[in-house]
């Protein structure tokens, strides 16, 4: 069962210094969730391709990261060490492709938001020093 979304109103965007990765430009912020043993994970939305979101993450993180799913698309890489006794989830960046033969993408939660579905998902699990 995934974890509630705990995101308050209001929530603020998280900066790249608090996630320890970069964000990629235009990236909108759409929520956090509780992901246990105190850490958080970060969700974003972009009108970029996967591709293109793969490609940029590849050089800022200087890394290849891998593909765990072709269908739909997922793309991972590993930004810090995981440490199995602090930490629920090891910290990384995952890119996964919800535009489909059956998906015009994640709906943006904003009403009235631009653009209305996001084609390209961004998840970030923070690096962080436990």
């Amino acid at each position: 069962m995934p974890p509630p979304a705990t995101k308050a109103p209001g929530e603020l965007t998280p900066s790249e210094a608090t996630l320890g990765v970069p964000i990629f430009p235009g990236a909108q912020f759409i929520t956090s969730y509780d992901a246990g043993r105190g850490q958080r994970y970060y969700i974003f939305g972009t009108p970029a391709s996967f591709v293109e979101l793969v490609a940029y993450y590849r050089t800022v993180l200087k890394q290849k990261g891998e593909l765990v799913y072709e269908v739909p698309a997922t793309h991972e890489f590993d930004v810090g060490k995981y440490r199995e006794e602090t930490m629920a989830f090891p910290p990384g960046v995952t890119i996964k492709d919800y535009q489909s033969e059956i998906s015009q993408g994640y709906p943006n939660p904003k009403p009235g938001g631009q653009p209305a579905r996001f084609p390209t998902l961004i998840q970030i699990v923070p690096v962080t020093e436990r």
